[in-house]
């Protein structure tokens, strides 16, 4: 299934989709190491993943967190979100991340942990596919 989106940094990516229902801050709830710490993917790396997320919240200093995970080697490999705000973006950016936000809603309530995800940050869509 094939979605359309708004690129925010070009880029493309295939992996496997991490997905929380809730905002997201890079500062607080994602370690060093590239793990949540707290919410509903605690525990969960986002290292190699296709990370998904609504909206991210809190410090500025979240954008060279992502900057960071980035160089550590444990950074999403792309990010989408419903709506991306600056934070998320200068992070994506500085560190060379896809990013893509204003997907088409049936793809926000349809992807879950775990599938597979194309990220198209060039031509703006994405898609689930089957391996």
């Amino acid at each position: 299934m094939r979605f359309n989106c708004r690129v925010i940094n070009p880029g493309l990516a295939r992996g496997e989709a991490l997905v929380s229902r809730s905002s997201v801050s890079f500062l607080g709830d994602i370690n060093d190491e590239g793990i949540f710490t707290v919410g509903e993917l605690k525990g969960f790396c986002v290292a190699g993943k296709i990370l998904i997320f609504p909206f991210g919240r809190g410090s500025t200093v979240g954008s060279y967190v992502l900057l960071k995970l980035k160089k550590r080697g444990v950074a999403p490999l792309a990010i989408i979100n419903k709506e991306s705000e600056p934070i998320i973006a200068i992070g994506a950016i500085i560190a060379d991340i896809p990013l893509v936000d204003s997907v088409e809603e049936e793809f926000f309530s349809t992807v879950k942990s775990g599938d597979n995800v194309y990220v198209n940050a060039v031509e703006g869509y994405v898609e689930l596919y089957k391996p």
